[in-house]
């Protein structure tokens, strides 16, 4: 029985170290002290490659006033771009992809990932901004693109 609770933290914490976010902007949307966050994300493998994610972090007031005060909403945006020249290190290649960022949404179930998608064949990487929960999935997504292709350069 107590293993069987534990399954889900183990689960957490047997997942790869992720990049680690930098905190480059913070927006007040009301008087409550919701927030939009925005972090910048350096790919770990890929030099040269930035994402910015924002996403909505609750405040303690609408947390107690709502009831649900372990968990923030899942949506996100995604812009990523080349910051500098790209050099492509040891990335997983296969249409999974693999994570490059996640962080916790709840208390142990819901997470906020972006993972990384090579297309070899048009010369670009995707990167996916995600919910990812442990029951059930999500339909909130989110896009960017950074293209390989540098004119000019053969």
């Amino acid at each position: 029985m107590i293993l069987s609770r534990l399954a889900p933290l183990a689960f957490c914490l047997a997942l790869p170290a992720a990049a680690p976010a930098e905190e480059v902007g913070e927006i007040g949307v009301d008087w409550i002290g919701n927030d939009i966050i925005i972090e910048a994300i350096a790919d770990p493998e890929v030099e040269g490659v930035t994402c910015h994610v924002a996403y909505f972090d609750r405040s303690v007031i609408d947390r107690l006033s709502n009831g649900n005060w372990f968990e923030d909403p899942s949506n996100a945006s995604i812009a990523c771009r080349q910051t500098g020249p790209i050099t492509i290190g040891d990335i997983d290649r296969d249409a999974e992809g693999e994570d490059v960022f996640r962080t916790s949404r709840s208390i142990i179930l819901k997470s906020l990932r972006v993972k990384r998608i090579f297309d070899e064949n048009n010369q670009t990487l995707i990167y996916v901004a995600h919910a990812a929960e442990l029951t059930n999935g999500s339909a909130k997504v989110a896009i960017s693109t950074v293209p390989l292709y540098q004119p000019g350069v053969d």
